[in-house]
């Protein structure tokens, strides 16, 4: 006989919710969830598994518990003076910003962002029990200082998260708007910036705030611009009292031996990791202008997607081209889909599924 949720005694603050999850379907073409589509190089690969060999000589033994090495190649891959102990990692970014939501959220506490926003953040307010309040972006979903500011001081937060560039949206965000909030606030602010390699190459990083504002993060991942979403490898920079924080929470070992190694490996190939940067952005480029052609509303985009309006019955072009073997993202905003930037064979492949859905009726 099987149970259900129903008859489990689950915290009361999380029944009725569903866990967080994007379609998973055997597409030939799937452009859903910001993944970068291009395969690690083989002499990166090889590189990669090198390492990882070494390290399996001593998997017997827990991994350094610090991960030195791996924080150091994030310090001197960052730039901006940061140092190794400035640095956090987790398995994936979700896991880096759910330590910070252990250490500074929690019950009687509030976690505030700006929606539309990355839809994990209040799934992540609500598994450590924080209070998830929603704030507003214009219409075209940039945020201004004054206004960000206006909410924020009205809501009085714990925890403040910008994402930059926005996911779902593409949008980027002013380093005013940054300081104007950690200004406003006397909780922590995280800048999310997942998103940050695909941004113009003149484009300020929030890292650049960190000197002198020890409640400020500023949070990356490998999962996108480094082709590293299987490995799931996050990290943050910050002040060292803000990783100290992070320190009480985490968990006993929580990363791998392996994974210390493959990213560390990675981060050693980071120019020719980043070398197809150049070619997702011309995509994404590519992308805007001819879904614009085609009478769709592309919204700018920083990131390796493109969120587009203007389509009359979002489920039904889903559907047609999931029915085409491409697989895109309804993310819940009316008359919008958003699709990544994948490969040339991929972008054509969804231009011309697009294409022909318009054509048909």
């Amino acid at each position: 006989m099987t149970s259900s949720l129903d008859d489990l005694p689950l915290r009361d603050d999380l029944r009725g919710l569903t866990p967080y999850g994007a379609p998973q379907a055997p597409l030939p073409i799937a452009l859903n969830v910001n993944e970068n589509t291009h395969p690690v190089p083989d002499e990166v690969a090889s590189d990669i598994l090198d390492d990882i060999a070494v390290a399996l000589r001593d998997v017997n033994r827990y991994p350094d518990r610090e991960f030195t090495a791996l924080r150091e190649g994030f310090a001197e891959y960052l730039g901006h003076g940061l140092e190794a102990s400035q640095i956090w990692a987790g398995n994936g970014s979700n896991e880096v910003l759910q330590h910070i939501l252990q250490a500074f959220a929690g019950p009687g506490r509030t976690v505030f962002s700006f929606v539309p926003t990355y839809s994990m953040y209040p799934l992540l307010a609500q598994g450590t029990g924080a209070r998830w309040v929603a704030g507003r972006r214009e219409p075209d979903y940039t945020l201004t200082a004054d206004e960000a500011v206006a909410q924020i001081e009205q809501v009085d937060p714990d925890v403040v998260l910008l994402c930059a560039p926005n996911n779902p949206t593409g949008t980027p965000l002013g380093l005013d708007v940054v300081e104007a909030v950690y200004e406003a606030t006397r909780g922590v602010v995280v800048v999310d910036e997942a998103y940050q390699e695909f941004a113009p190459h003149d484009a300020p990083s929030a890292l650049t705030l960190l000197d002198g504002r020890p409640r400020l993060a500023v949070s990356r991942t490998m999962s996108k611009a480094f082709a590293f979403a299987g490995a799931r490898v996050g990290y943050l920079a910050a002040d060292p009292s803000f990783i100290d924080a992070l320190r009480l929470v985490r968990l006993p070992y929580h990363l791998s031996a392996l994974t210390q190694a493959a990213a560390s490996a990675a981060l050693r190939n980071a120019d020719v990791m980043l070398g197809m940067v150049e070619e997702i952005v011309a995509q994404r480029d590519r992308i805007s202008a001819t879904l614009e052609a085609l009478g769709y509303t592309p919204h700018d985009s920083w990131s390796n997607f493109v969120l587009f309006g203007g389509v009359a019955d979002p489920k039904r072009t889903w559907q047609e081209l999931y029915d085409r073997g491409v697989l895109i993202r309804d993310v819940g905003i009316p008359g919008h889909l958003r699709v990544t930037a994948g490969t040339e064979a991929e972008t054509t492949a969804f231009l011309d599924a697009l294409a022909s859905i318009g054509s048909e009726s």
